[in-house]
């Protein structure tokens, strides 16, 4: 199939600058995976630029095989017991004020891998004391017991993505369940958590099903949502029906602060740990978001 060629705005700038080699240097020495490159993440060079990065713990091997996702899909290595301290260790070193770590799943683990999660957020937080901190989570096949680490652990925002609309979640996510997702954000918002989710667009979702997903995210508690556009990382993923325009992006900017969400992040090259730092204090972007209207309203 041939694929449909990208807008202007979808343009990125290269990775240069000193902050991005030092980025660099600090990933490679600590042999640590981010989900920057794992994931081919079009905002890498400002992000690294700007001195933060995205961590993936657990290996770069995941045990699903969605169908978005450039993550290598097979048998993950065993579980490297120091990591969560060389985690810390390089989020000191990059003195950055906000972090963000996600994960591969890894279903053949009993605990889902949530006890390095927990061990890594304590290492974190232990050694960085004025960093706040933003987990990305697998969903852990909702399995309780393994979510409450998450939040024993107090990471100042949880995030777990949805991903794309009810119905098209056995094609884009095929071994998840749209409603378990949404039951992990509920029993994290329940339990005192900052709850945040993410959907990708342009996989064939009408736009009354993006509007569907976003109340079904609201209804169930969740603080941040992020949308943006969904770029297919090779030949095998599955393909861009639609580039979603800028301006239909702002409509669900509005949707979603008329819903009642405390910040919405939406464009097309919003992905899901983008501007993150922004998303940790309530009423930020709500705030943020009256001021534009005001200014727009002359």
């Amino acid at each position: 199939m041939q694929r449909t060629k990208k807008p202007d705005w979808l343009r990125v700038k290269l990775p240069i600058g000193e902050n991005y080699k030092n980025v660099r240097n600090l990933v490679d020495t600590h042999k640590l995976h981010t989900i920057c490159e794992s994931g081919n993440c079009p905002n890498m060079g400002e992000c690294w630029g700007a001195g933060t990065a995205t961590f993936m713990i657990l290996g770069n091997i995941c045990t699903r095989s969605c169908g978005f996702c450039a993550v290598a899909t097979g048998r993950p290595e065993a579980v490297d017991w120091d990591e969560p301290q060389r985690v810390a260790e390089a989020i000191y070193l990059m003195k950055v004020k906000h972090a963000v770590i996600t994960s591969v799943d890894r279903d053949e683990l009993k605990d889902g891998g949530s006890i390095i999660w927990y061990n890594t957020i304590k290492a974190v937080k232990a050694l960085n004391l004025d960093t706040t901190l933003e987990t990305l989570i697998p969903d852990f096949k909702g399995q309780k017991e393994n979510i409450q680490r998450i939040i024993e652990a107090a990471p100042e925002v949880v995030s777990h993505n949805v991903e794309t609309v009810e119905r098209m979640t056995k094609q884009v996510r095929i071994q998840a369940k749209y409603w378990r997702s949404m039951e992990v954000l509920k029993h994290l918002k329940e339990n005192g958590m900052r709850t945040k989710s993410g959907i990708m667009l342009g996989l064939g979702e009408t736009k009354d099903e993006v509007l569907q997903t976003m109340r079904d995210l609201r209804s169930n508690g969740v603080d941040v949502i992020t949308l943006g556009q969904y770029l297919q990382p090779s030949s095998r993923h599955l393909p861009v029906l639609r580039f979603v325009h800028p301006d239909e992006f702002a409509e669900y900017t509005e949707a979603g602060y008329d819903m009642g969400f405390d910040y919405v992040e939406s464009g097309p090259l919003v992905r899901s740990s983008y501007h993150s730092e922004r998303h940790v204090f309530e009423g930020t972007g709500k705030k943020e978001w009256l001021k534009k209207k005001e200014l727009m309203a002359g």
